[in-house]
């Protein structure tokens, strides 16, 4: 038997929001390496398969990314039908293309299945469409957080007049802030931080580039959270003013 792993996006949180090709991977799966930020209910898809936890959480004690790797293979190599199961979607700052380049260069073959991200559900469920036309022409995602600690251009993302939805940014408000007034973004530009995405204890806080720090400390708002900076983030009053200004 030839080989195979499923690298298959679970989607931010709700279970309603599985694909039917992640549901059809996971009833086929022998061996099942779920991420810790997978909500746990989506396993009803694949009773008496094997559960590997292998999480990975920034400022926590993670499973190291060689580990994964191995035991990938290992099964795989086994013949067993494994399925690596990421919260939201695989290649959307989830290493699913690193782990997919690792394994075949083994001999391993790989398929993806998309899962929605975060930045989407999290927008859709506080009513935010990432895209408007007239209002926004279209949306970026970046990640404040990076493996070797470079810095994104600020400044080129404060000007190019498209949605920012950014990950991992919690603790590093401050700086985002201060890097997109320098890059020349309205200190008034709505800002919507959104916790657990999706899921039944999703929180938003609504505020502004200028003031979103101080929000988010009021707020008490944790990791996992995403960022939507942008005119969208407003009420459709005050987007279509932004639009005017």
């Amino acid at each position: 038997m030839s080989a195979k792993v499923w690298l298959v996006g679970a989607g931010p949180g709700d279970p309603e929001l599985l694909t039917l090709k992640a549901v059809r991977a996971l009833h086929e799966a022998d061996v099942v390496l779920i991420d810790d930020l997978v909500n746990p209910a989506v396993l009803e898809h694949c009773p008496g398969t094997r559960v590997i936890t292998v999480g990975k959480r920034g400022g926590c004690r993670s499973t190291p990314q060689d580990f994964i790797h191995r035991l990938m293979l290992r099964y795989a190599r086994q013949g067993k039908c494994v399925v690596r199961l990421k919260g939201g979607d695989p290649c959307i700052f989830g290493r699913g293309g690193e782990e997919a380049t690792w394994l075949t260069d083994r001999g391993v073959s790989v398929e993806l299945v998309n899962g929605i991200t975060a930045g989407l559900a999290g927008a859709t469920n506080c009513d935010i469409p990432l895209t408007l036309r007239g209002i926004s022409r279209g949306v970026t995602l970046v990640t404040a957080h990076t493996q070797d600690d470079s810095s994104l251009n600020w400044r080129a993302l404060a000007e190019g007049g498209t949605t920012l939805v950014i990950y991992m940014g919690v603790a590093k408000l401050s700086e985002i802030a201060q890097q997109l007034l320098e890059g020349g973004m309205a200190s008034n530009m709505p800002v919507a931080m959104i916790e657990n995405a999706s899921m039944p204890q999703q929180r938003e806080c609504r505020s502004s580039l200028a003031c979103m720090q101080d929000d988010a400390k009021a707020f008490a708002l944790k990791s996992p959270a995403i960022l939507v900076i942008g005119a969208v983030a407003a009420t459709a009053v005050e987007a279509a003013l932004l639009a005017s200004a």
